[in-house]
């Protein structure tokens, strides 16, 4: 019996394919194009489902699939017409349009009350805001409208038909209750949006309906297929990594590094929303999470390979300088701000710095420094979490970081807290065909899955000695930002 968890990314979609005992079988991977341009960032959705229909014909080839989860990106929707066409290209989150909307609906509102129910900072970024900006900027575009749906519930709603929204995506729009885990009349009311354009939001990992029946022949499946409603794409990477009870945590490090911890309550502090924290409703009644990002984590390994280490060329890279770093800390303090600073400082204009380089220092430290650099930000971000009681014993790595040794022995010794690296390294469909194999009663409840799915490579724990000295190092870390950004502002006139 084979599942299949589909992950609609920004730049391309997978479907992996895992057994019912949680064991790899099949990947399929198709990329599609983002256009930035003009000031627009946009996303063609028929491109994307036409990459969806390729992956599945794919894997159906080889396999037969009894269900497929589908994971996605949040923030970004769709418009559809009363024939399912599509109307306008989908905008990013990185979008600048809906300023205006986001700051007319906090004049409304207020920006307080506008947290309240959604659970985030306004911004932008979400989906509301740039609803708003159809309606007031295309209103003849906008009249044509019968569905605003997010690529999970585009997606899904293509296969099968069901227009349902998972409740983790739907807080992606910034027009979701977090408590009453609804479309709230309120937000809606105030930006002159019309719930009956939304889907209907369930649980994460709720079951849609059976592909439709033409599509599945136009793409060579020969049985029944099921169709669930996974999840925003870092939840399905929680659930992946097996992390389902509050006090727990996945760190996962691709080009952006995001930790994800689990709660028990919905905070009330104002700083958590002020510094950029969302909270999500997770898969468990009364249980969220919340996302601490810093923009540049795998990315700035990417960024020293690409420009420090040619001589290594035609060999793993990574694994070589894993070679020669030293045990010590370096005593070099990296602010990894390459793309600017996200939580807890959400500054744009922030760039990266380093200090306390010396003549005696090799390619190998600043290596190094870089990996201690990107620590210390998640550092930076569980303090200020502990400060509203979102308190993660220890972090699950997952992503490309996970398999380095050297890294995850740094990240347990400067947090003072085990981390335990996963072997799966595209955790996010695998928490979808978690989801989705619990939903079609493959599995008893996630639990079950967990010991299917989740498989620890291994464990690492703070040392000591290094964990004292990292200490001091970070005491002098946490006033880098504040020491480095006038400079930085002076330096851009």
């Amino acid at each position: 019996m084979y599942i299949g968890g589909l992950d609609i990314g920004t730049t391309g979609c997978k479907l992996s394919v895992y057994d019912d005992l949680g064991e790899f079988a099949f990947n399929s991977y198709r990329e599609y194009e983002v256009r930035r341009q003009g000031g627009t960032h946009e996303i063609d959705p028929s491109g994307i489902f036409d990459a969806v229909c390729q992956v599945i014909r794919e894997a159906c080839a080889s396999y037969e699939l009894t269900a497929i989860g589908v994971t996605s990106f949040g923030e970004s929707f769709v418009a559809l017409d009363e024939r399912d066409e599509i109307l306008l290209p989908a905008m990013l989150y990185t979008d600048p349009r809906g300023e205006e909307e986001c700051r007319i609906l906090c004049d409304r509102l207020g920006e307080k009350r506008v947290t309240e129910i959604a659970g985030v900072k306004p911004h932008t970024m979400y989906s509301l805001p740039k609803m708003m900006w159809i309606r007031e900027n295309l209103p003849e575009v906008y009249g044509q409208i019968k569905r605003l749906m997010l690529m999970e519930d585009y997606v899904v709603y293509s296969l099968c038909g069901v227009a349902q929204i998972d409740y983790s995506l739907a807080a992606r729009t910034m027009a979701f209750d977090i408590r009453e885990k609804c479309w709230s009349a309120e937000l809606l009311a105030a930006a002159e949006i019309d719930e009956s354009l939304l889907s209907r939001p369930v649980p994460t990992g709720s079951v849609a309906g059976k592909m439709k029946k033409a599509l599945a022949d136009a793409l060579g499946v020969k049985n029944e297929i099921v169709i669930v409603s996974g999840a925003h794409d870092q939840v399905a990477s929680a659930v992946g990594a097996g992390v389902l009870a509050p006090g727990e945590a996945v760190d996962g490090t691709g080009t952006v590094e995001c930790v994800t911890p689990v709660f028990d309550r919905i905070p009330e502090e104002e700083a958590v929303y002020a510094e950029g924290y969302s909270v999500v409703p997770y898969v468990f009644d009364g249980t969220y999470v919340c996302y601490a990002l810093s923009f540049t984590g795998g990315a700035t390994l990417k960024w020293f390979r690409d420009n420090f280490a040619k001589r290594f060329e035609g060999k793993n890279v990574y694994a070589e300088l894993d070679r020669q770093v030293s045990e010590e800390p370096t005593g070099i303090l990296v602010l990894p701000h390459f793309a600017g600073a996200a939580n807890p400082y959400m500054d744009n204009g922030s760039r990266a710095a380093m200090i306390g380089l010396t003549i005696e220092h090799t390619a190998a430290d600043l290596y190094k420094a870089l990996m201690e650099g990107v620590t210390y930000e998640i550092m930076t971000n569980i303090e200020h979490l502990e400060s509203a009681g979102i308190c993660p014993d220890g972090l699950y790595a997952t992503g490309g970081g996970a398999s380095s040794d050297v890294w995850m022995q740094i990240k347990a010794d400067i947090l003072g807290r085990p981390v335990t690296a996963l072997r799966a390294k595209e955790v996010g469909a695998c928490g979808t065909c978690m989801l989705a194999g619990v939903a079609t009663g493959i599995y008893k409840d996630l639990e079950e899955a967990k010991k299917r799915f989740v498989k620890v490579r291994k464990t690492y724990f703070p040392r000591e000695r290094q964990y004292q000295t990292y200490q001091d190092y970070y005491k002098a870390y946490r006033r880098l930002y504040d020491a480095v950004r006038p400079i930085v502002e002076e330096l851009r006139g």
